[in-house]
């Protein structure tokens, strides 16, 4: 008796490469969603994932880590920025982080992006500013992010530069292993863009601003007072934020929201009990 040959294989048919899913990068500011910075953040990464928009409906500059408890948060569908998912909102920026995760993209994206603030958010200006606790927020909250400013308050600055360097630390965001809790502080010089000398990672400058409150009257005989100040370097070191700056260097500062002073942690341990 014959015996049956062994039938020929089947050759399998190779397997389709999967199509990688865009991440999902959320973007905010405090400046506002008209305001130009953002519109130039949105322009630079458009293409790179999903973008998603929610941001104040107006200036929110100085909020620092507000949030709104004592009156209603609304949210607004708008249509400010060609084929992107835009949300205006009339609470802070930090509202805005937390809105946008729970009521907008029901998850978390895989980037928060704040900015590209008008004025710079180096040394401590970080903790004042509504930019870089939006960034906070989101990192809080174990969203990878970073917060984009411009040394230029000027409406109409040039934001070429910022324009370009928010990009490239975008792309080194998304092709580095990063600690969920990562919040980068980013400062860009006002300068063009053939004269910026790259991105510098830097610690925060020991910087602050020498205050003083003018005392006016308004026109019915009542005083006011108007904050102003000067902006004084007390840091020399040449590893600075505020040293980057001025050498034409995009600063680039890793931030957290731990602020436990360790040293005097262990120290408080060790004299104290």
């Amino acid at each position: 008796m014959k015996k049956k040959a062994n039938p020929t294989p089947k050759k399998s048919s190779p397997a389709k490469p999967s199509v990688r899913e865009k991440p999902v990068i959320l973007i905010t500011n405090d400046d506002g969603i008209t305001a130009p910075g953002i519109r130039n953040l949105v322009e630079s990464v458009k293409d790179i994932g999903k973008i998603v928009v929610v941001a104040p409906d107006k200036p929110q500059s100085g909020m620092g880590h507000a949030i709104t408890i004592g009156q209603p948060l609304r949210l607004h569908k708008v249509h400010v920025f060609e084929g992107i998912e835009s949300y205006a909102c009339t609470g802070t920026p930090v509202d805005c982080v937390k809105l946008a995760v729970d009521k907008v993209l029901h998850r978390k994206p895989d980037l928060c992006l704040s900015g590209i603030n008008h004025g710079a958010n180096h040394s401590i200006n970080v903790i004042y500013s509504g930019t870089m606790s939006a960034a906070v927020e989101a990192a809080i909250e174990s969203i990878p992010s970073a917060g984009f400013s411009l040394l230029d308050y000027s409406i109409e600055a040039d934001f070429t530069g910022a324009r370009k360097y928010a990009r490239l630390v975008v792309e080194k965001m998304l092709t580095t292993k990063l600690d969920k809790h990562t919040v980068l502080n980013v400062n860009v010089p006002s300068k063009p863009v053939d004269l910026l000398r790259g991105l510098k990672i830097c610690r925060q400058a020991y910087a602050k601003y020498e205050e003083d409150f003018i005392e006016r009257n308004d026109p019915h005989g009542r005083h006011y007072y108007w904050l102003t100040g000067e902006f004084v370097n007390f840091d020399k070191g040449k590893d600075t934020d505020v040293w980057a700056l001025a050498n034409n260097y995009v600063s680039v500062v890793p931030v957290q929201f731990d602020l436990t002073n360790y040293v005097l942690k262990a120290k408080l341990e060790k004299n104290w009990q």
